[in-house]
């Protein structure tokens, strides 16, 4: 079966994570201390469901309210992961304000999107709950994810999950439970 590219912009306010989740997926390593991201472009292979996939991950630079959204990331781009720091309100709203630019630029109603509440492991710190991250997800009918890139939990799932739903929109759904096993 032939590999499939896959394009991935992961969004977000600035210091969310984006690039501890994108390093952490990629390079299997929390990194503690690096300067803000002006734009980075992180590649790896992943294999779901049977399918071999090659994995462009675009890191953006942290938008706030204001950011122009970037033209080349709607073009050729297949899904998005969006995300927030379950510590910051700040965060939260920017990653609405990134959702609905989004949807303009695209034209679209809905994209193949995973919501991410990262920083889980800073749980004296947290504002955003489980069901607040969830409810907004769920508006969007987008996946959603709580994770911590520090503890490297859920990271993996992220880049999993949004592209199931990049498959889910070209009609190539298979679940687990569809395969036939011969023993």
């Amino acid at each position: 079966m032939p590999t499939k590219s896959r394009q991935i912009a992961i969004m977000g306010f600035r210091s969310v994570g984006k690039s501890s989740l994108t390093i952490q997926f990629v390079e299997n390593q929390f990194v503690d201390a690096y300067d803000p991201t002006i734009e980075n472009t992180f590649e790896k292979e992943l294999k779901v469901l049977g399918h071999e996939y090659q994995l462009k991950i675009i890191d953006t630079a942290g938008q706030d309210e204001y950011s122009i959204f970037p033209q080349s990331l709607t073009v050729n781009l297949h899904g998005y992961v969006l995300v927030y720091s379950v510590t910051s309100e700040k965060s939260f709203e920017v990653v609405q304000i990134i959702h609905e630019k989004l949807l303009d630029m695209t034209g679209k109603i809905s994209v193949p999107m995973v919501l991410v509440g990262n920083k889980t492991d800073l749980h004296m710190e947290r504002v955003i709950s489980f069901e607040q991250g969830k409810q907004l997800a769920d508006s969007w009918s987008a996946a959603f994810i709580e994770s911590s890139a520090k503890q490297n939990e859920s990271v993996v799932e992220i880049f999993k999950s949004v592209l199931n739903l990049i498959e889910k929109q070209d009609g190539n759904t298979q679940k687990e439970e569809d395969k036939c096993v011969i023993l």
